[in-house]
């Protein structure tokens, strides 16, 4: 007998249902399909999933109650947050099998301290409202990204997410200095405390990040703030490759020391893309340039402006032959322009055609070679694509996506896997990594399966089982089973072309 989301009905769940229906209430228990719908769909309309129920909890005992009760049941949970994940890691299988946790009305920022240069917040947090929260008290969260709006903190440390200012602040994992997350048992974790020295054995809390909800429910963090930006400097600049853009980045290190904390690599044919498909855009630079980077520096309130130093230091990287051309915003309106036509990269790819998106990490010294020698390989591999790579250099952060040919429709449906594998193996003959910030998810699993090192995948699938034996927490993501095969290539009209942004989970 199927109920009414075509799951079939099962007594135990339906009793496990009442019991959380009881405990949360209206608020935090549904099961009207209308409701569920939205939450049932990746970021990228690529998978959908179904779920008996969608459970909201309010609070941390919520979250105790219904993992216990779960565990007791056998029940899986897919935790989500804002559901930005890129590589479908907050939504659940096909099945039903699993229970929807959103923690979306955990949404509290419970202190936060310009003395501590802390926040504490709940996992439901907006990213872009801690950023108000800390601005309010003369802070800063120094980590942004594309979906600022409605990625959640639980997501972003469920992903250590990275966003464009890694080079000078580091993932999540560094700016998370205390936990609270519910375990697979339904016992509580509370490391909420900042501690500077903590040797009492294994880090449960550096475990937990990153871990995209496969150990725990990750329900409150103590997050670090830094103080706010007094003044900024931001340059856009034109040069021949990204050998000369490792040059530069080295070189403006060397002048303003730790000021810049954005260096955004973009090649030709993404700026040209974006100016031919986002209107209101235009060339920062009078000329033509094969490759261009965005840099910004920034200054605490008490410090002065950083725009002298990088001004002297672009002078010098022009008169030394390092780079050809570079105009510093003169106003804020003309740096976020500036700012507009890197984030809207991703966009007028979309706009321009289908693409397989990569997400990959290399050393920063081996960056601009792969860059460069990557995209031949492929386009010679796969006759008719077109590479756009482009990302964060200072952190070895390639979002390398191949463009399919405008008179093939169905190439990116029918090549798609072949091109994500041959890619992959040219990351992994470098030593880099398949995934640089978006995490694993469903997307990656089997390429995952497939490349990994099997002393690391080892020890993934010893931890899972370890923390949780019945394998009730967002099962099917991140840890591969073993002996798992690749999947078959993507039906017709399932969203392969849809667009790619930097997101949590």
């Amino acid at each position: 007998m199927l109920n009414c989301l075509g799951i079939m009905a099962n007594p135990p769940l339906q009793h496990l249902l009442e019991r959380l229906s009881r405990r949360l209430g209206p608020k935090g228990f549904t099961r009207d399909p209308a409701e569920l719908a939205p939450w049932l769909v990746d970021w990228r309309k690529r998978y959908r999933g179904a779920a008996a129920a969608m459970l909201s909890p309010a609070g941390t005992d919520e979250v105790v109650e219904i993992v216990r009760l779960c565990a007791e049941a056998r029940v899986p949970l897919v935790p989500q947050g804002g559901n930005s994940s890129m590589v479908a890691g907050a939504t659940p299988s096909a099945d039903g099998t699993a229970l929807l946790l959103s923690m979306r009305r955990m949404n509290r920022i419970r202190s936060i301290s310009a003395a501590g240069s802390s926040a504490v917040c709940e996992a439901g947090v907006i990213l872009s409202n801690l950023h108000e929260a800390a601005a309010a008290v003369g802070q800063r969260f120094p980590l942004s990204l594309g979906a600022k709006g409605s990625a959640t903190i639980g997501g972003l440390i469920s992903t250590n997410a990275g966003g464009t200012q890694v080079l000078r602040f580091g993932t999540m994992r560094s700016l998370v200095q205390g936990l609270e997350a519910v375990l697979p048992d339904g016992s509580l974790f509370s490391s909420l405390a900042p501690l500077k020295k903590d040797n009492r054995g294994y880090d449960i809390k550096q475990l937990m990040i990153g871990a995209e909800g496969t150990l725990g429910i990750v329900t409150a963090a103590n997050l670090r703030l830094v103080e706010a930006v007094g003044s900024r400097s931001v340059a856009w600049i034109g040069l021949a490759s990204p050998e000369k853009a490792l040059g530069l980045l080295r070189l403006l290190e060397n002048a303003t020391g730790e000021a810049v904390e954005s260096f955004e690599l973009v090649p030709r044919s993404a700026h040209d893309l974006v100016l031919h498909h986002i209107a209101g855009t235009r060339p920062p630079l009078p000329g033509p340039h094969e490759w261009h980077v965005l840099v910004e520096a920034t200054a605490p309130m008490a410090a002065p402006s950083p725009e002298e130093a990088l001004g002297r230091a672009l002078m010098a990287a022009l008169e030394n032959g390092v780079i050809e051309d570079a105009a510093i915003a003169s106003s804020e309106a003309q740096a976020e322009a500036f700012w507009r036509i890197r984030d809207s990269i991703s966009e007028a790819e979309q706009k321009d055609g289908p693409a397989a998106k990569h997400d990959i990490s290399v050393e920063i010294a081996a960056m601009p070679g792969f860059m460069v020698e990557a995209a031949a390989a492929v386009e010679g591999r796969f006759p008719g694509a077109r590479v756009i790579a482009f990302g964060h250099l200072g952190d070895g952060n390639v979002h390398f996506n191949v463009r399919a040919p405008g008179d093939a429709p169905r190439w990116l449906e029918e090549q798609a896997p072949q091109v994500t594998s041959f890619v992959h193996d040219l990351v992994m003959a470098v030593g880099g990594s398949i995934s640089a910030e978006h995490g694993i998810g469903q997307m990656r699993l089997s390429e995952l399966a497939r490349v990994g090192d099997p002393a690391r995948l080892g020890a993934m699938r010893a931890i899972k089982r370890a923390l949780d034996p019945h394998g009730i927490m967002n099962p099917g993501k991140l840890v591969p089973p073993a002996g798992m095969a690749a999947p078959p290539p993507l039906r017709p009209g399932n969203g392969a072309a849809s667009s790619s942004q930097e997101n949590g989970g």
